[in-house]
């Protein structure tokens, strides 16, 4: 039977399908990739965390199922967090519910709020599970800017006025992936008068909170006065702690959402596996030496990137945050698009980076680089990268 079902065919080719075959073929030639196609960290979790992971799983009572809506401890540690950091009280009874990372939290509550039709506001460019969370759920999804500024604004009045039915939630992502684009506490009270105004829920991702390298931390949503009304907050230990692997997050703020991702999980899953849980309450209860200590590993990679392209004739923005850097197409390659850039890129230079366009139909002008290889093949990649701009621009 030949027969394309109504939520797939809803779903584009993979974009980043193609590039990742071409680095699996080069691979199998023996060609040394260098990767920084995906924000995959290369750095191990640190070890209180992993020790805390080992001697839980020892216990066969966690080898059961777990809370689908987290274990108490957990819940309690993510109320701790959002106070020190945020000076937020959250309930760990009916505002928090872990998740399996960031992205299952917000697929399953696209899931839990969505109905066929609905119209829901998403960043372009943004990472793929902010729209198609909602497209899988059936959503009309409509575009909005990265950048902070008038334009942005403009455009949520543009779609209250002109979409129907009226939008029923808007995505925010900053510190934002790809771009690397943050704001301040002013915008955010901007966009909650805006949404409370016109009944608008709220779905921030803040995965990369606390990875930045300005003075002032990124903030949260949930500072500003009655946000929890019309938001929740998803929040990753993925990059945080180097925890990528073991998929837990968090979602924080409003109770009905938080309520309504409960509802859906409790039919889907039973849980992170515990010793996982408990090692993530180790991971914001304990030390937190080891987040500064990410966060100056990223700094360092980034300087090296940045100025290093610059050398090579490729002048790119340096990141205020993330762990990417959000590259224009070089000079004289701005017509070939992303995609076609990023294979000629990995076939003459032997380095991957992931094409803008997989983010977006506005990220077709830029490719992102995740800093996920250490300094040594960083500046290999970019001795790689110079000779090939050098051979391009001499017209070879």
């Amino acid at each position: 039977m030949d027969k394309e079902f109504y939520r797939t065919r809803r779903l584009p080719p993979y974009v980043f399908a193609e590039v990742n075959a071409m680095k699996a073929k080069a691979r199998a030639a023996g060609e040394d990739i260098i990767d920084f196609g995906m924000g995959n960290p290369d750095s191990g979790t640190p070890k209180h965390i992993v020790d805390k992971l080992t001697e839980t799983i020892q216990n066969p009572k966690t080898h059961r199922y777990s809370a689908s809506k987290g274990i108490p401890g957990l819940r309690k540690a993510v109320s701790a967090y959002y106070g020190r950091r945020f000076n937020v009280d959250i309930d760990p009874e009916t505002e928090t519910i872990v998740t399996l990372g960031s992205k299952e939290g917000l697929a399953n509550l696209a899931m839990a709020i969505t109905s066929p039709g609905d119209v829901i506001l998403v960043p372009n460019p943004s990472y793929p599970i902010h729209q198609f969370g909602f497209i899988i759920a059936g959503a009309a999804v409509r575009n909005i800017p990265i950048k902070p500024d008038e334009t942005f604004f403009e455009s949520l009045r543009h779609a209250v006025m002109h979409s129907v039915p009226k939008p029923t939630a808007v995505v925010l992502n900053y510190p934002n992936n790809p771009t690397a684009e943050c704001v301040d506490l002013d915008f955010y009270e901007q966009v909650v008068d805006f949404c409370k105004f016109h009944n608008i829920y709220i779905l921030s991702d803040v995965a990369y909170a606390e990875i930045y390298f300005t003075e002032t931390p990124p903030p949260s949503i949930l500072q500003v006065k009655g946000a929890k009304d019309i938001s929740v907050e998803f929040y990753s230990l993925s990059k945080t702690y180097s925890m990528p692997g073991w998929r837990i997050g968090f979602a924080s703020g409003n109770k009905e959402l938080v309520a309504a991702l409960t509802r859906i999980k409790s039919y889907l899953d039973y849980g992170a596996f515990t010793p996982i849980q408990v090692a993530a309450t180790t991971a914001l209860n304990g030390p937190q030496d080891c987040i500064q200590e990410f966060r100056d590993l990223y700094r360092e990679r980034r300087d090296i990137l940045v100025n290093g392209l610059s050398a090579a004739g490729w002048d790119i923005p340096s990141p205020p945050a993330t762990m990417f850097a959000w590259a224009p197409l070089p000079k004289g390659f701005e017509s070939m698009g992303s995609m076609e850039f990023s294979k000629l890129l990995l076939e003459e230079a032997q380095v991957a980076v992931s094409p803008g366009v997989g983010f977006g139909e506005h990220g077709d002008g830029h490719v992102r680089f995740g800093m996920v290889e250490n300094n040594h093949r960083t500046r290999q990649a970019l001795r790689n990268i110079k000779a090939f701009m050098s051979r391009h621009h001499n017209g070879s």
